[in-house]
């Protein structure tokens, strides 16, 4: 006798479903951009109705917002696992910041949360994005070089901003064919310098 599958929760179902249309947007919006994609085309990739998308996002920049922050997290996760709690600052800090480089290759990232990011969502709130994510872990890394060396006048702040800019402009240049290893190279200089005390 064949043993009849169960139904599942609901909230399994909803969030299978919500689940399939990060997955379908994320692949359109990498392949043809964020204007290029159209809600018909992710709800058929999803496998779902319009019913659903509307249901679970209140419209696609929405959805973008959510296809965002899952990479921001993806990003900031990869940060923290090379930087392992029990070494020294400088030394999470430069593993972090080859981590950091590293995960923004992965397909279709750097245009995401890079290029199409800041024009979907405003500079605004992808800075709200990264402050939560990447930005939090460089700025937990520097406070944490700064207690470790003493230098209680690091300007933390000002170099989560500017060093925040530079791994952006290196992981935008490894995208558009730079030599990764001399992007990762300076970016661990620049962090050598910015928490000498």
């Amino acid at each position: 006798m064949q043993e009849r599958l169960r139904p599942r929760p609901n909230r399994e179902r909803s969030d299978a479903t919500r689940a399939a249309l990060v997955a379908a947007a994320r692949a359109l919006f990498v392949e043809k951009g964020y204007a290029g994609t159209s809600t018909p085309e992710i709800v058929a990739a999803a496998g779902v109705t319009r019913g659903a998308l509307y249901h679970h996002f209140e419209d696609k920049r929405a959805l973008f917002r959510a296809v965002a922050n899952q990479e921001a997290i993806a990003v900031a996760d990869a940060i923290e696992t090379a930087a392992a709690a029990d070494s020294p600052a400088g030394d999470a800090m430069l593993a972090g910041s080859v981590a950091y480089l590293e995960a923004m290759t992965v397909p279709g990232r750097t245009r995401l949360l890079l290029t199409d990011g800041p024009a979907v969502l405003g500079a605004a709130e992808v800075s709200d994005l990264d402050d939560a994510n990447a930005a939090r872990t460089l700025r937990e890394g520097l406070e944490a070089a700064a207690a470790e060396s003493g230098a209680s006048d690091l300007p933390i702040q000002a170099l989560v901003v500017l060093l925040s800019a530079a791994f952006d402009r290196a992981a935008i240049a490894i995208e558009a064919g730079g030599n990764p290893a001399e992007f990762k190279a300076a970016m661990q200089q620049l962090i050598r310098a910015a928490t000498i005390a």
